[in-house]
């Protein structure tokens, strides 16, 4: 983050820094994990008893009644619980000790954070328990001690964003990095490190369970009943469940548009998505799958298709159960030290970044680099203050007419609706959560128009009223919660009441048209594009779990309409006759508007609510900063800035090598224009040019690496595998990163096919092969697989290597480095299976 912000966090004269750290959180539960839990023994035992079993026979009657999709896990583990926990993680010496207290007085769980990878800790996504602000731990035995023999992983909720942030980045400074090639570049903690992202969209089905009769748990569907079917999909990276669909009725052809972004994940082969099917008083079926290997994707492209469903028969047998339409969205990304892109972030703070922002969008094609160069922003601390420039450009070049003013998809625009949702997430579930998922809970239809509804007059009037009361609901939690608005948001709002004040004043009564100008301005991003677009789309927002049914899509839209009209400050405009009643409604509800409006566009002085827990978690989260500080100035470069910067989790050199990596895909055509280039282009085509040159530096690196590895080779043995079964404990000096086995698949046996090389090792090597990636062991290499869409016609024994793009989809494989051998089989022990998954050091770095 800001210098200024890391400066306002400093607690001055408090040298003593703490080794250990309390917080309170909701911690999950399952059934399986709750039932090994022992009480203590006290007084209130038989009480606690009774009451406990009380909550299981209740939470058995909502799982028999009906499949809830809040569930971790469907089977026979049933539901889980949130119980509240306290959290402590304590310091000693080179070890990292998390320990989870349930009922004050029960130690739940001791995790060894220091021999977890920083990819076995990240953000839970919301689908599981549609709960925010909850982070998984993914261990096993050997990193964990725990009273419930369980293998399954931790989830904790944090009681706000700050507080899950700033415990993700503690937690995360002690685990270990992904970082190779320490040896190779001491001065720096290795090389290179990676970072991993999954873009899914599960867009809809058809003919799911429809093409034909099969067995599914012993019981034969043929033709599903809509009424009583439901079906929803649950999504697997490597084995382990990430996120999970709403529930869909009617199993032949369901509507989801439901998008996940996992981040900062462990090196992965496959993603596969479960197809549940559910039916009240029955327990969840498995419809059927699909399996996507992850490697034969080129990064940072997006793929869109029909997948089709498999049902698991025997081995020859598998059987269609429909399709599903995905689209997907793969990164894989090397990143490189901060001081690599001295040069590259010297010529992004050139210019305003949404300058760079419009000029990649018209020149380049590319519109997917936003968020990351607002990151920079951000991290730079001039976000708003180019926001405000590129603002004041544009009043001041509209033209006479205001009618079009901030009506338009411009740069600034687009960047505005981003400020909004990056610093008014907690504002928007405050002013709309509650009550939209109340409605959509009751399942409120509302229809008001006479040629939809086909209803009596006296039916039309009640609708209306019904109408009213929601909006009344909405407007009066919208307003009640106006002083909340982030003073991001307010610099926002008043530099743009501001500007059109300015250029719009009226100077005669012929323009008293322009005197609401500045206010509906104001509206036109706070409303237009924010609380209005999250009414009618809440799903997007995270407001409610999945696309809400159509009579409540028909409500959301009726009170949207409504509250825009609120918003323009105009009472008498209605375009249908039938929306008519609402205004005396709209005519009572302007001066509250106004006072909104005049609120949300002033900034004030207060930088935190003066209420005891807000004091006392700054205090909390002063005390992990500055011991975040102190352990970052003992810890290598790469290590250093493994570290995300608080309060926003920014990662500056990941975000610059994404951006890197993107232009380099898409200004090839740019680079083959004619020379010279026009004045206006030169900005970008030194832009370019320094993408180039990270890209070099990160071939170099790469190829000094493997170099390395292929001498390494031929001068030492390799050892022999160990048990997989036991755990590797890397130690805080070597501070090697190993894959965790949690990540592994299970086991099933599956015959593979050549896939595309991955830049990290197959999770189905054994642990000491992982460990060998880092230059102390070789590793064997193996064939790659290159898509048809990325295929050349080289010579495949004399391919030359090319400078495309950082991202792994485009670094040479080991095989391409003179002087590299194969190495055969390591172990008589060693399965034909396992033999042929062995990776290279480079796995998933296309050849082009």
């Amino acid at each position: 983050m800001s210098e200024s912000w890391d400066h306002s966090m400093t607690v001055p004269g408090r040298l003593d820094l703490p080794n250990e750290f309390l917080i309170s959180a909701e911690l999950y539960v399952s059934t399986a994990a709750a039932a090994s839990l022992r009480k203590p023994v006290h007084q209130r035992k038989k009480t606690d008893k009774r009451e406990s079993s009380m909550g299981l026979v209740e939470d058995g009657k909502k799982i028999k009644e009906k499949s809830s999709w809040l569930a971790l896990a469907k089977g026979p583990s049933g539901t889980g619980h949130w119980r509240s926990a306290t959290c402590r993680l304590s310091e000693e010496g080179d070890r990292c000790l998390f320990n989870i207290y349930v009922d004050e007085s029960i130690l739940y769980q001791t995790i060894y954070i220091h021999l977890l990878n920083q990819t076995d800790i990240r953000q839970a996504d919301s689908s599981l328990f549609f709960r925010k602000e909850c982070i998984g731990i993914y261990c096993i035995a050997g990193q964990r001690w725990t009273s419930t023999y369980t293998a399954e992983p931790v989830y904790l909720q944090f009681s706000n964003t700050d507080s899950c942030n700033t415990w993700l980045a503690l937690l995360r400074s002690y685990a270990i990095p992904e970082i190779y090639g320490r040896w190779s570049f001491p001065s720096d903690g290795g090389s290179y490190r990676m970072w991993r992202q999954v873009e899914l969209t599960v867009s809809q089905g058809r003919n799911l369970g429809n093409t034909r009769s099969f067995d599914i748990g012993g019981d034969i569907f043929s033709e599903p009943d809509s009424v009583d079917l439901g079906v929803s999909c649950e999504i697997h990276l490597n084995d382990i469940l990430c996120g999970r669909t709403t529930v869909k009725k009617g199993i032949g052809s369901p509507d989801w548009h439901e998008s996940f972004t996992f981040s900062d994940l462990p090196p992965f082969e496959s993603l596969d998505l479960m197809v549940w099917r559910e039916k009240k008083m029955f327990k969840p079926a498995i419809l059927g799958s699909i399996r996507i290997p992850l490697s034969s994707f080129r990064r940072g492209e997006a793929v869109e298709g029909w997948f089709p469903v498999l049902h698991r028969g025997s081995a020859s047998n598998d059987t269609q159960v429909g399709e599903l339409r995905l689209k997907m969205r793969i990164d894989e990304e090397i990143i490189l030290p901060y001081s690599a892109y001295s040069r590259l972030l010297k010529a992004f703070n050139t210019r305003n970044f949404l300058d760079w922002m419009s000029d990649f969008e018209s020149h380049l094609k590319l519109k997917t680099a936003s968020t990351q160069l607002m990151s920079v922003a951000v991290a730079g601390n001039i976000l708003l203050e180019h926001v405000q420039e590129l603002a004041s450009r544009e009043v001041d070049g509209t033209p006479s007419s205001h009618q079009t003013l901030f009506r338009g998809n411009t740069i600034l625009t687009k960047t505005i609706e981003l400020c909004m949702a990056w610093y008014g997430k907690a504002f928007l579930e405050a002013s709309i959560g509650s009550v939209l998922r109340r409605l959509c809970a009751e399942k409120v239809a509302i229809e008001v128009d006479p040629l939809r509804s086909g209803k009596s007059t006296r039916d039309l009037e009640r609708n209306v009223d019904q109408l009213i009361y929601w909006c009344q609901q909405f407007w009066n939690q919208i307003y009640s919660v106006r002083t909340e608005c982030p003073q991001e948001m307010r610099r926002l709002f008043e530099t743009i009441r501001t500007l059109v004040e300015q250029r719009y004043k009226p100077e005669h009564p012929a323009q008293e048209q322009n005197r609401d100008l500045p206010r509906q301005s104001v509206s036109a991003f706070c409303f237009l594009r924010f609380i209005v677009p999250a009414i009618l789309h809440p799903h997007l927002f995270g407001l409610c779990p999945g696309l809400p049914s159509v009579p409540v899509q028909r409500s959301l839209t009726l009170i949207a309409k409504v509250i825009q009209s609120l918003a323009n400050l105009n009472a008498s405009v209605q375009k249908e006759n039938f929306m008519r009643g609402v205004k005396d409604f709209l005519q009572q509800s302007v001066p509250a508007m106004v006072d909104y409006i005049i609120v949300v566009s002033t900034p004030t002085n207060e930088a935190f609510v003066s209420s005891t827990n807000r004091i006392s978690n700054r205090y909390d989260r002063l005390s992990v900063v500055n011991a975040l500080r102190q352990r970052a100035s003992a810890m290598p470069v790469l290590g250093r800035e493994s570290v995300p910067i608080l309060p926003y989790l920014l990662d500056i050199p990941r975000h610059l090598a994404i951006i890197a990596s993107a232009v380099i895909r898409n200004s090839r055509e740019f680079q083959a224009r004619p020379k010279p280039y026009l004045p206006t282009d030169m900005a970008l085509h030194e832009f370019c040019s320094r993408c180039f040159e990270i890209e070099e530096i990160a071939l170099l690196r790469v190829s000094q690496l493997a170099a390395r590895v292929s001498s390494d080779r031929r001068r030492t043995p390799a050892p022999p595998l160990s048990n997989q079964a036991q755990v590797p404990g890397p130690s805080a000096a070597t501070g090697e990163f190993y894959r965790s086995p949690v990540a592994d698949f299970t086991g099933r046996s599956r015959t593979r096919k050549p896939s595309r090389p991955s830049t990290a090792p197959s999770p189905s090597e054994s642990n000491t092969s992982r460990r060998r990636m880092f230059g102390d062991v070789p590793m064997a290499t193996s064939q790659d697989f290159t898509p048809a869409s990325a295929r050349h016609n080289e010579s495949s024994t004399n391919r030359r290597l090319r400078l495309v793009s950082t991202s792994t989809d485009s670094l040479p494989s080991l095989g391409a480095v003179p002087g590299s051998v194969q190495v055969t089989d390591l172990s008589q022990d060693m399965s034909d299976e396992t033999g042929k998954r062995k990776r290279g050091l480079l796995r998933g770095i296309l050849r082009r």
